[in-house]
């Protein structure tokens, strides 16, 4: 075993874990922080897209015992106090989620897509190449993201 101490969305934690545990898992059935989702568990798919030390990173692609010492934010992260951030605002009014389940990391590739600064959409689509979406035919999430960077 081995002790895991990082920060989650401004939260401490300090866990033991098996060197061999995922931080998706982690993140998931330790601290029970759903919202980050695994799909291919390749790295291929982005839904289990966090940031490390705000950059992001695929959670199924990182052993947890790898975000010892740092800080971790999730799609539970991005709000504060319960409301929306303009992103998350924006995917809802331009219907860019459907399912659901891309949704998490989109948002948080997105999230550290637009801290960089405003994006041309060109950049836009080169971020969502490592997202897959298989609902909206990525027309409205790339509108979301455009607009929620004209707002910022």
């Amino acid at each position: 075993m081995s002790r895991v101490d990082v920060e989650v969305n401004g939260r401490r934690y300090s866990e033991e874990v098996e060197p061999r545990l995922l931080l998706s898992d982690f993140l998931r059935h330790t601290l029970g922080l759903t919202g980050t989702h695994v799909g291919c568990e390749h790295g291929v798919c982005g839904a289990c897209t966090v940031r490390i030390d705000g950059e992001s990173a695929r959670s199924c692609l990182t052993l947890a015992v790898q975000v010892d010492g740092r800080t971790v934010q999730t799609v539970e992260g991005l709000a504060a106090d319960g409301a929306l951030t303009t992103l998350q605002e924006s995917f809802h009014e331009h219907g860019a989620l459907q399912c659901g389940f891309c949704t998490p990391g989109m948002l948080m590739a997105a999230a550290d897509l637009l801290e960089r600064g405003r994006p041309t959409r060109e950049e836009i689509v080169d971020m969502l190449s490592g997202q897959i979406c298989r609902c909206t035919g990525y027309e409205p999430i790339v509108e979301a993201i455009a607009r929620a960077a004209e707002a910022s």
